[in-house]
């Protein structure tokens, strides 16, 4: 679907035209707004880690801003279902790493159907006063959505996650990753049209004052609320600090196939404590008052299995304090957990967090007898993955950890109500070994970084291949390991139990921003029907 009319703000200026010369200017009129939308949409994949170029998303969403105003819905639509492939499809490539492409482009057309909703709706309310409001809450509005359905929602994507390094980060304190990407594309629409504003001045000679105010503010007020927002965002301890490690014990081999090498993933990960425990006793490392092990580092049911539960307890017997250990458990009624284990040296395994949020295609296959008409790669997932219901927070040698596991760290939820429920600092365990070394590991690190600044907890996030890292409640990455190495980092973190107002609002900002949204449409539904023009545009 491509644009047929043309934007309120360029008027035809070439003059009498031969008809050779007037079919090609009505294809240009198509296809350059169709190629700036698929080419903006690239831009804004390049501002995401594991570039730092974060402030690319600006001219980014400007010119979507382009493309659009002035635009029909239909036309909306097919621009931005372009924006969505330009923006998505190399974003989500390491989805087909080790499957092939089939399902890399199948998500990524999916998903490209929201922004395709969202580039409908801002065509419609384009010729509002205040443009820039009503399309940066349009564009939160979807992500709400795509964070939600189908199949509990894919929010990989969302713009704050690729703000990490930008200076508008302080917001993500004040009102989470809805805010913060609010602000990111409201100044993205407003940079449009202050350009606009300022081309039309030059065409009639004068400044329509309002229009002009509401352009700049677009612009000054995130910009102002970021730097206010700052107190927010520490690093400093309100109850004592803690000692973590992080072990990451690598795996034998990458993909899809390291699965069949459960034990060897294990041993791994054993052995690098026990190396780690032999660097404490000889006062090369600091010892640390608990232990953080990746997701899948015990893919051998410790619980039933009892040559791995003989070596989980040897290694936690080295280290000599509580270590979470990830594991994948069949209970009695034949039901399967990812599952992160709180190992006491003493005690024995004393907790247990079920992954509450499992992943489409990958932990389960949603409609299942449906989809294996199509396909046999679903087999490959033999048995599917069940839910956890509570959520995750460990006591470990008096320190309350929340858990988020690897996929749930993209879920606004999933990560909240761990602090919510006392958390004091957050551990991420992750496992990206099947994604061998694609962007999606910078993607995931992002994410937490996110985390931290939005509930000011420090955050660990041991992996099993790399890159693991420890983060600080600032958002800075105070220590991360490389690629396919055995390693561990031991890092002094703050504990903290105060809440910022993310945390204490919840989905509140959300929901604000999407009352916004469809007031927005309202109004721009209103004066269509009505064949009036909003007073932007008269």
């Amino acid at each position: 679907m491509t644009a047929t009319t043309t934007p309120v703000d360029e008027p035809d200026q070439l003059g009498p035209q031969t008809p050779q010369v007037a079919r090609g200017v009505r294809v240009l009129r198509r296809l350059v707004p169709a190629a700036v939308a698929a080419l903006s949409g690239v831009l804004l994949y390049v501002s995401f880690p594991p570039r730092t170029l974060w402030w690319l998303a600006l001219p980014a969403f400007g010119l979507l801003a382009w493309c659009l105003h002035g635009r029909t819905w239909k036309a909306g639509l097919g621009l931005g279902y372009l924006f969505g492939l330009g923006f998505l499809l190399p974003l989500l490539v390491w989805t087909g790493v080790e499957v092939g492409p089939g399902p890399w482009l199948a998500l990524a057309a999916v998903e490209a159907l929201f922004v395709a909703l969202v580039g409908a709706g801002i065509a419609a309310v384009s010729r509002l006063p205040g443009y820039p409001l009503w399309a940066a809450a349009l564009w939160i509005a979807g992500e709400a959505t795509r964070a939600r359905v189908p199949f509990n929602g894919f929010p990989w994507g969302k713009i704050a996650f690729g703000q990490a390094d930008g200076v508008l980060l302080p917001l993500a304190a004040l009102g989470g990753t809805p805010v913060l990407g609010f602000a990111v594309v409201l100044c993205g629409f407003g940079l449009y049209e202050i350009v606009r504003q300022v081309r039309a001045a030059r065409g009639v000679g004068a400044v329509r004052r309002g229009a002009a105010a509401a352009a700049v503010l677009s612009i000054l007020v995130p910009v102002a609320g970021a730097f206010a927002a700052r107190p927010l965002v520490s690093d400093k301890a309100e109850d004592g600090t803690a000692t973590i490690a992080a072990v990451q014990g690598n795996v034998p081999r990458a993909g899809l196939d390291f699965n069949a090498q459960r034990r060897a993933v294990l041993d791994h990960h054993v052995r690098e404590t026990e190396r780690l425990a032999a660097e404490v006793k000889a006062g090369k490392a600091e010892r640390p008052n608990l232990v953080l092990w990746p997701e899948n580092s015990s893919d051998v049911d410790p619980f039933t299995d009892p040559e791995a539960r003989r070596a989980i307890e040897r290694a936690v017997a080295a280290i000599g304090v509580p270590v979470s250990i990830g594991g994948v458990v069949e209970n009695e009624d034949g039901k399967l957990y990812n599952e992160q284990i709180l190992w006491d040296p003493k005690k024995g395994p004393t907790d247990t967090y079920d992954k509450r949020q499992i992943q489409p295609f990958g932990e389960y296959i949603p409609l299942r007898s449906l989809i294996s008409s199509f396909s046999s790669d679903v087999d490959k997932v033999r048995q599917d993955f069940s839910r956890g219901n509570k959520p995750g927070v460990f006591t470990m040698a008096g320190t309350r950890v929340g858990i988020a596991t690897c996929y749930e760290a993209a879920f606004d939820w999933a990560v909240r109500d761990t602090v919510t429920h006392g958390a004091q600092i957050i551990s991420v365990p992750s496992n990206n070994a099947t994604f061998d070394r694609s962007e999606m590991t910078y993607q995931q690190l992002a994410m937490s970084r996110i985390r931290a600044v939005e509930h000011s907890r420090a955050v660990a996030v041991p992996v099993t291949s790399g890159v693991s890292a420890v983060i600080m409640p600032d958002g800075k990455v105070r220590a991360k390991t490389t690629w396919y190495t055995a390693d561990s980092l031991v890092e002094e973190v703050p504990l903290r139990s105060s809440r910022t107002p993310a945390t204490r609002f919840g989905t509140l900002p959300e929901g604000i921003l999407v009352l916004i949204a469809v007031g927005g449409l309202g109004w721009a539904v209103t004066s269509a029907v009505r064949g009036r023009r909003p007073a932007a545009e008269r």
